[in-house]
This record gives structure tokens, C-alpha cells and sequence, in this order.
């Protein structure tokens, strides 16, 4: 069976400040890489949270066809909206509990739409702990933010 996993991350130096995204793609069969791709990308003023959402968004939109796919990220802030929080704030049309406006909610709508066409698992790892596919995904974040920085 054909496994799909992308490994999402977001980097920032400054916060705002220019920013990269990067992306993991694996399949995998039997246990065994059969097919990788890399995605990356950055802005010259963002945040890390906006990062961390392009990187998830990207690696939903870049699958051609509806898919199982797990999605490993290092931002709790990604896994909970997502997961949670988004449900709360498209019955309260797009605001907090609070009743302010979500931020980044034009990234937040591009998620959940991008996700609605596939099946997706959300998992989240600790960053910068030595997870090798994670490792791998903040430096393309970091390669994406190379070219907006000054």
C-alpha cells in the first residue's frame, strides 16, 4: 500500500521579516522511499506562523489527485488550528471566541480548502530535535527565505 507523508516547515529571521516555507514529499511502499520531492518558498515581510500555514498549504496543493496523506509539522499553532480551533471559527464566521477577526485567515480559508479534497492526518514533532525529515524541512524553509533576506 502507498503511504504519502509531507514534512512541513516554517522559518522566520525576525518576526515579521523575510521568511521561507519548506516541504518533504515522500511516498512510500512497503516501508521504502519509492518517490521524493522538495517544495520551498519565502517573502521579504511575514511572520513564522504564515510560513508554517504556506508550507502545509503547498505541500496539499501540490497533490495532483485526492490522496491520504499525512502531514508532520513542528508548529502546535498549524496542528491545533486545523485540527480544532478552524471548526469554532467557520460557525462564527471566521472569528475567535472573542468575536475578533482570525489572523491570517486568508491562509487559514487556502488550508481548509486545499485539505478538503484529500484524507489528511495531522501529526505534530518537536522541531529542531533531530527528526531527520523535519530537520530536512526547515532547511528548505531556510533555502526559501535566502533570496528575501537583506
Amino acid at each position: 500500500m502507498l503511504e504519502l507523508f509531507a514534512y512541513t516547515d516554517g522559518a522566520c529571521s525576525g518576526n515579521p521579516g523575510p521568511g521561507g516555507w519548506g516541504v518533504l514529499l515522500r511516498a512510500l511502499q512497503g516501508g521504502k522511499i519509492i518517490k521524493e520531492r522538495t517544495l520551498n518558498g519565502g517573502a521579504a515581510e511575514t511572520t513564522n506562523n504564515q510560513m508554517e500555514l504556506l508550507a502545509a498549504i503547498h505541500a496539499l496543493e501540490a497533490l495532483e489527485k485526492p490522496s491520504n496523506i499525512t502531514v508532520v509539522t513542528d508548529s502546535a499553532y498549524v496542528k491545533n488550528g486545523v485540527t480544532g480551533w478552524i471548526f469554532g471559527w467557520k460557525r462564527n464566521g471566521w472569528k475567535t471566541s472573542n468575536k475578533k477577526p482570525v489572523k491570517n485567515v486568508e491562509l487559514w480559508q487556502r488550508l481548509d480548502t486545499a485539505q478538503a479534497r484529500h484524507t489528511v492526518t495531522w501529526e505534530w514533532v518537536k522541531g529542531h530535535a533531530g527528526h531527520p525529515e523535519n530537520e530536512r524541512a526547515d532547511e528548505l524553509a531556510r533555502e526559501g527565505m535566502e533570496p528575501f533576506k537583506k
